[in-house]
């Protein structure tokens, strides 16, 4: 047997699971995605990640501007799919979608939940600290990332985890995830698990204005930040009026004020202890290592990086 689904999804971390998905036993009927969005001064049009992947495969697309309409709601009660898969598609679901009878909406989500509900908990996660976060697979209720639960796989978390790292292994696990839980409840043999309310924490959308690095914090925290935050937008720091994005950088255990530079090999001193970059990309320029980029720029310590 093989289920009928309709994916909804976005971004890259999307695409492995609808991958996944189209080249299982199971039918894919349709696809939703954001609408293309229009790039740079030239006005031309870019679309999701998904929304390419499913062009490249003849994969019928949808990218309505909102779901609220009496034409996608007679959508899904014209195919009428058993399932609905929905990883990161960044739209709520009408109630009276969620409503329609003999179809089971299932979220792919990328936290332990009901911890990091939201838009970024796999960014909050890494800035957290947190030693180890996974996938959770729920059925869908009307309130954000509440539903009761399928199933949840763990992943650790180090201290040089970056987003884009862990994203992709959040993402393959996804994949993996969905179709155990689409065997399980194609069997009936699914189970739920309902979230502890109290135990909720959110993880709010990133805001560009959190990349700028902040040297009063200390070291940990601002490295967990640049990992958070790479590849984009990315943490930066103002260097003789250009933005510099640190690409890595480890914490090391030397004193000195926040923003000093502490010697010759790119430390910085932050509220407690310093981070040491080791790969940098300058405004306009392509990333390159710190040993390169201090052959061409001279910094002397003891200077302040804010004041350079």
């Amino acid at each position: 047997m093989s289920l009928k689904i309709f994916f909804m999804g976005t971004p890259d971390f999307a695409v492995p699971i609808l991958k996944t998905l189209y080249q299982s036993s199971h039918k894919i009927m349709g696809v939703y995605t954001q609408p293309p969005k229009k790039k740079n001064r030239g006005q031309k049009t870019s679309l999701s990640s998904v929304h390419k992947y499913s062009e490249e495969n003849n994969i019928p697309v949808r990218f309505p501007e909102t779901l609220n309409t009496q034409t996608e709601l007679e959508h899904f009660r014209k195919e009428k799919p058993d399932i609905v898969v929905v990883v990161a598609y960044g739209k709520i679901l009408p109630t009276e979608i969620l409503n329609l009878e003999n179809i089971i909406f299932i979220n792919i989500h990328a936290s332990l939940l009901p911890k990091w509900r939201g838009a970024a908990p796999i960014q909050r996660a890494i800035m957290n600290c947190d030693k180890e976060t996974g996938i959770s697979i729920m059925k869908i209720v009307p309130k954000l990332d509440a539903g009761p639960i399928y199933i949840q796989s763990k992943i650790k978390i180090s201290k040089e985890t970056n987003y884009e790292e862990l994203s992709n292994q959040m993402s393959n696990l996804g994949a993996k995830l969905t179709l155990e839980v689409l065997d399980l409840i194609e069997n009936n043999k699914a189970n739920l698990t309902f979230q502890n309310e109290n135990e909720a924490t959110y993880a709010k959308k990133i805001d560009k204005t959190e990349s700028k690095i902040d040297w009063n914090f200390d070291a940990k925290t601002i490295i967990a930040k640049i990992n958070a935050l790479y590849p984009n937008p990315g943490c930066w720091f103002y260097l003789k009026g250009s933005r510099v994005k640190i690409i890595k950088a480890v914490e090391v255990k030397l004193k000195g004020n926040p923003g000093e530079i502490i010697n010759d090999k790119f430390a910085i001193g932050c509220s407690l202890n310093a981070i040491q970059i080791l790969e940098l990309k300058k405004e306009g320029k392509n990333k390159m290592a710190a040993s390169e980029f201090l052959r061409g720029n001279k910094l002397e310590p003891g200077n302040n990086i804010n004041n350079v």
